[in-house]
């Protein structure tokens, strides 16, 4: 695999998932209690033995830029391994990534210094489990020009895609941005997963010739991939079907706050439809230093307060004093207080639930202090006045928002 560089694209707005990229990228949202969201990509790529790893941050990096820093220090440098940042270097231009596609040619020196055969490119915005090596097996064997990961959908969910045709032998015959006029109860299609696999040759050349184009969108989906295709180059759909035999391939673009809640939701069902509890495929992260989560007060001599969780994930550092956590994530250093009552939500790092207060169905950003009898969730007409509410009827309350 060494000869392969890969390249997380980590400079989304995220402006879907507003306010909770208010202070952060996409790819830095916090996901599941202690991951981000770009580590679900970057776990991918080490535990397919894919060592060389660029991360091309953008808008409001801070957050991710320390990530990186206290996350994924863990490779060897002195074996040519690395996790490294490429924020845009102005070296092509005077002007920031101005699509998908610019930001790999933002960086084509860095293509030209490491001189790899293959450039893996990955959204770091995605949530799923996937062992590459499949992938570049299936490309070389084929003698691809590209190789392009794909999922099939439902056709009513096709227009939150970008949707391929293919071939009998699997090539790329067309590409479709998002279609609004297939028929929902028509078959399954293929989507697009924005997991592209160039041999370097082609990409450098692809991405020469996009930058000159005026009234390109300098996007792969829109520009570079379908080009290609006419050019007759060899683009191949490999279809995703899952790394865990039994259940179906799981790939999810969070892009809205409700498809983020949901997502996170699963984890706590009795058995999610991803696992984060294989030994064999590490989900790694930065390390939250603190002392395992704590559960106290079992119940006085009039049984009114018991401190516990019930289908819930709850991270160290935590500590349930009293309340009642039930279907829920609470992340490091929450406080949920006697007495209170969270249900169906989401608690980012150091949120603290006052005594009596309720909390349901809600997503609560970091340092947030939700004060003693506060009801959150529960009147979504008079959580409007003050926060946004999703179509579902999620509360979402901004980081360090004053209640």
């Amino acid at each position: 695999m060494r000869d392969v560089v890969t390249m997380v694209l980590a400079g989304g707005r995220g402006e879907r998932l507003y306010p909770l990229t208010r202070d952060r990228s996409k790819p830095a949202v916090p996901f599941g209690g202690t991951y981000r969201i770009i580590d679900f990509a970057l776990s991918n790529s080490v535990n397919s033995g894919l060592r060389r790893i660029y991360v091309l941050p953008q808008y409001k990096s801070l957050s991710l830029m320390r990530h990186l820093r206290d996350g994924w220090n863990i490779l060897a440098t002195e074996l040519g391994e690395h996790v490294s940042a490429l924020p845009p270097q102005l070296r092509v231009g005077s002007h920031w990534y101005r699509g998908t596609a610019d930001a790999i040619y933002q960086n084509i020196y860095t293509l030209a210094e490491d001189r790899p055969r293959l450039v893996l490119i990955l959204s770091g915005d995605h949530v799923y489990r996937m062992d590459y090596r499949p992938l570049i097996a299936a490309h070389l064997a084929r003698g691809a020009d590209v190789t392009l990961a794909a999922i099939p959908v439902p056709a009513r969910e096709a227009f939150r895609f970008g949707i391929v045709e293919t071939a009998s032998d699997g090539c790329v015959t067309r590409f479709r941005e998002k279609p609004a006029d297939l028929d929902p109860e028509g078959p399954d299609v293929v989507a697009n997963m924005g997991i592209y696999l160039f041999n370097t040759d082609v990409l450098v050349e692809a991405l020469s010739r996009d930058a000159r184009l005026e009234g390109s969108r300098h996007d792969f989906g829109y520009d570079v991939l379908p080009h290609l295709v006419e050019a007759g180059r060899t683009v191949l759909a490999w279809t995703f079907r899952g790394d865990e035999p039994g259940r179906p391939p799981y790939w999810r673009d969070i892009g809205t706050l409700d498809a983020y809640y949901e997502a996170n939701m699963d984890l706590v069902s009795v058995s999610p439809e991803f696992n984060l509890y294989d030994r064999g495929w590490p989900v790694r992260s930065a390390r939250v230093l603190a002392p395992p989560a704590k559960f106290v007060f079992a119940g006085g001599e009039d049984g009114e307060r018991i401190g516990e969780a019930h289908d819930s994930l709850v991270a160290p550092g935590a500590i349930v004093s009293g309340g009642q956590v039930e279907r829920s994530i609470v992340g490091p250093w929450c406080r949920v207080n006697s007495w209170a009552e969270v249900r169906d939500s989401i608690l980012m790092d150091g949120v603290v639930v006052g005594r009596h207060a309720v909390v349901r169905r809600a997503i609560v950003d970091k340092g947030v202090v939700i004060p003693a009898g506060f009801r959150l969730g529960v009147d979504p007409d008079e959580d409007r006045r003050r926060f946004l509410v999703t179509d579902s009827g999620i509360t979402v309350v901004p980081r360090h928002e004053k209640l």
